[in-house]
């Protein structure tokens, strides 16, 4: 016993502080968020609070307030709209092209990694104001669609840079064994690429709709009046002319909150947040391993009949595209 206690090295004293100083801040950071959400969401329910240490009285009256001054249902469906049309755009768009970058080199492949990484780089405000110049001059502004677009711009390269280490990590050989037994481009994609790869176009779809909902600067410069997600009707709440409340705000950012909050968990039951981070042991794939997916690839077929590419009808076998 003494000797195997005595075998474990002692960590020295710098490790240790510097463990604790990490934790203490850690837990600073923790409790300073809790304490913000906690502070508004009792703001929200108080009928008077000021100089105590809890609200004179509770109501839900300013939640109603805020739901009919600012027309909360429309813009809660106007914000899902916008938010599952860029994240079906974002994946149908993103995909492919991040199997291109993965599958071809080409001269300048570099250059166009470096393009799309500068929306991600590059804070949004930067260039959120000449793309909003650009829509408002091809009358885009001001409507959903401005938005939609605007919203594509770091979104599409948000899911390439993802989904590029899935891609990469998939044996080229599936697909080549695909094609041999007569499968074509779609059917590949939709009976071979889409399987494997659906683990990060879920995660990859999850992040873009953190990221469309919190999205505000590109959103708040194209927007008009019938395209404001929650979001911008939360900024407006607070700068609006007028005099508002406090706990109108309050109920405005507790409608926020969960209502980001729904869509998160909702979207966690359909996927894993270990799904983010790709499985390296899909990059190797042994003899065994190779013929136990090509068979597998084999049962996609027409009609269950072997068609080998350039056979004629007369070859038919148990299995095959």
């Amino acid at each position: 016993m003494s000797v195997a206690a005595s075998s474990v090295p002692r960590r020295s004293l710098g490790d240790r502080l510097w463990s604790t100083a990490m934790f203490v801040r850690i837990a600073f950071f923790v409790v300073n968020v809790f304490g913000v959400i906690t502070s508004v969401t009792v703001s929200s329910f108080a009928t008077r609070w000021l100089g105590t240490w809890l609200p004179s009285g509770w109501t839900t009256r300013w939640y109603s307030a805020a739901w009919a001054e600012f027309q909360l249902d429309e813009v809660l469906l106007v914000t899902m709209e916008i938010v599952f049309i860029v994240v079906a755009l974002s994946i149908v768009i993103g995909v492919p092209a991040a199997y291109a970058l993965a599958r071809r080199d080409f001269p300048g492949k570099k250059a166009v990694l470096l393009l799309f990484l500068l929306p991600l780089l590059v804070p949004s405000i930067t260039y959120g104001i000449p793309l909003a110049t650009v829509l408002y001059q091809a009358r885009l502004a001001g409507t959903m669609n401005g938005v939609i677009v605007a919203n594509l711009v770091p979104t599409v390269p948000f899911v390439v840079l993802v989904m590029t280490p899935y891609i990469e990590q998939i044996d080229p050989r599936l697909e080549a064994a695909a094609r041999v037994f007569g499968a074509g481009t779609f059917r590949v994609f939709r009976h071979v690429l889409v399987p494997l790869l659906a683990p990060g176009i879920l995660a990859a779809a999850l992040l873009v709709l953190v990221r469309t909902i919190a999205m505000f600067e590109l959103t708040f410069l194209t927007a008009g009046p019938d395209s404001q997600t929650l979001v911008v009707v939360l900024y407006y709440s607070v700068f609006a002319a007028g005099v508002r409340a406090t706990q109108s705000v309050d109920a405005m950012a507790v409608t926020y909150m969960v209502t980001t909050l729904i869509w998160l968990l909702v979207a966690l039951r359909f996927v894993n947040p270990t799904q983010l981070v790709p499985n390296p042991r899909l990059a190797v794939w042994d003899s065994a391993r190779f013929a136990e997916k090509s068979l597998i690839l084999l049962l996609f077929c027409r009609d269950g009949k072997f068609h080998p590419r350039g056979a004629g009808e007369g070859n038919d076998g148990p299995i095959g595209f």
